[in-house]
Formats: C-alpha cells, sequence, structure tokens
C-alpha cells in the first residue's frame, strides 16, 4: 500500500528559483527574502488547494507575483513618515498639567503595599467583582471589600485629596485621556 507523496516536499527544491523571481521584483534582497518566507508559508497552509500533479513551480510563482501586487496594493495607501512629522499632526499631546497629575497618582499608587495594589487593579482598574476578586486572591470577600477601601483612602491621603474626592474629579480631557490610556481607572 503506497500513499501519495506529500507535495510540500517539494517546496524546498523551488526556493533558489523563488528567492531569484522575487529579487527580481523587489529589487531588494531583504525584502525579497521575507516576500518568499510569506509565499513558502501560504503555500504550506493550502497545501490542499495545489493540484497534485501540476506544476508546482508556477503555483508558487503565482502565490509570490499575488503576494508581492497585493504588498504594493496596500503600499501605494500608505504615507512615508520615517520623520513623525505626519503621525505628530494626527494627535494632540495632552496637556502638561495632565502629564503631572498622572506621574502623581502614579508615584502615589507605587507606594501603595502590594495587596492595596492588588486589589485596586483587579476590583478597580479590570472590573472584577469582590467575590472574583476574593477567589483569585483566596481571602474573603470582607476582606477585599476591606483592602480596596483602606487602598482607596491611602491612595487619596498621598495624593493630598479629601476623603471621597475622585483622583480624576474635574480634570480636563487630556488627564482623563492619560489616565485612560494607561489601563489605570480610578479606584
Amino acid at each position: 500500500m503506497s500513499s501519495a507523496p506529500d507535495p510540500r516536499d517539494e517546496l524546498p527544491e523551488h526556493l533558489p528559483a523563488l528567492r531569484a523571481f522575487a529579487i527580481s521584483l523587489c529589487g531588494d534582497v531583504s525584502t525579497a527574502d521575507d516576500l518568499v518566507q510569506d509565499t513558502i508559508v501560504k503555500a504550506w497552509t493550502n497545501i490542499e488547494k495545489f493540484a497534485v500533479g501540476t506544476n508546482m513551480r508556477a503555483w508558487l510563482f503565482t502565490i509570490l507575483r499575488n503576494t508581492f501586487f497585493s504588498i504594493r496594493r496596500k503600499r501605494k495607501r500608505e504615507v512615508a513618515d520615517s520623520d513623525g512629522v505626519h503621525a505628530g499632526r494626527l494627535c494632540e499631546k495632552p496637556a502638561h498639567d495632565g502629564r503631572l497629575a498622572f506621574n502623581d497618582f502614579r508615584r502615589a499608587f507605587n507606594q501603595l503595599s502590594a495587596e492595596h495594589r492588588e486589589v485596586l487593579i483587579l476590583a478597580g482598574a479590570s472590573g472584577f467583582s469582590y467575590e472574583d476578586v476574593a477567589e483569585m486572591t483566596g481571602v474573603a470577600v470582607g476582606t477585599v471589600k476591606s483592602r480596596v477601601n483602606r487602598a482607596r483612602a491611602r491612595l487619596c491621603d498621598l495624593l493630598g485629596l479629601a476623603e471621597g474626592e475622585d483622583p480624576i474629579s474635574g480634570a480636563d480631557a487630556a488627564t482623563i485621556a492619560v489616565v485612560s490610556a494607561s489601563g489605570v481607572r480610578a479606584a
């Protein structure tokens, strides 16, 4: 009982020809090597689409050519911005006060004990329920609630806030954006 040979075994035979074709298309050895790699990955993952008994090299060249032109079409829509000028115009950096407020918050947060940081991240920033946090940390729900309350009070104390005052209340949009972008929400 003989089984048909796996067409993937034939792929390495075509690498030199694929590379030469890719270099002729790209004009750059490094880009050509990337293109050949993409071609082999596509061929490998779509080998069931290859008709055994047909020309493997022609099939691979078609994949390489289509991949090359697809990449070129995508690049036509891209804007070269090596010095970051265009990207700098697309966003507005937060106001100086926002960065300072966030730095103060981060410094105060890092002064909290590990247990307090943990419960604020889990129950505050990550949005887990007290019950979930209790299960994750292996302590009672009441202990989690107590730690969150003490952690919030300590954080407010370190930030010089009145009891119950939100660390970002009254903040401008830039400050809120900085705190939101950090992945840390007010606890």
